[in-house]
């Protein structure tokens, strides 16, 4: 492996050869000298991203009828988290908003994030 230098990430040259860097090791042994900077690297390029490429939770509601449809569930399903039909289809056309219980449930049972079920 040629000489990779280790310094924080500054620029978009700076990522772009983090991440070729990145390909080039990353089918390398576990425990090995090029693990370790492997992983050196995916935490240099992780704090650039975070930096310059974060991206925004879902809006709520959203984020739940994201889930929706990515699980095959109707309205019907979210009763159990809302109370009742009238409820779920006033949350989801944002009439209504959502409770703690509603987001402790969505979040425990459904998986959705905590991030976007607060996020306003």
């Amino acid at each position: 492996m040629e000489n990779i230098t280790i310094a924080p990430i500054k620029t978009e040259e700076q990522y772009t050869a983090a991440m070729d860097n990145i390909r080039k090791l990353w089918d390398c042994p576990e425990n090995s000298k090029e693990a370790d900077l492997l992983e050196v690297l995916s935490i240099l390029v992780e704090d650039y991203e975070k930096k310059h490429y974060s991206i925004a939770p879902l809006d709520p509601i959203e984020a739940i009828k994201y889930k929706m449809e990515e699980e095959g569930l109707h309205q019907k399903d979210l009763v159990k988290y809302f109370g009742s039909k009238e409820r779920v289809s006033e949350v989801l056309s944002k009439k209504r908003p959502l409770t703690l219980r509603m987001i402790k449930n969505l979040y425990h049972d459904l998986g959705i994030s905590a991030d976007s079920l607060l996020a306003i």
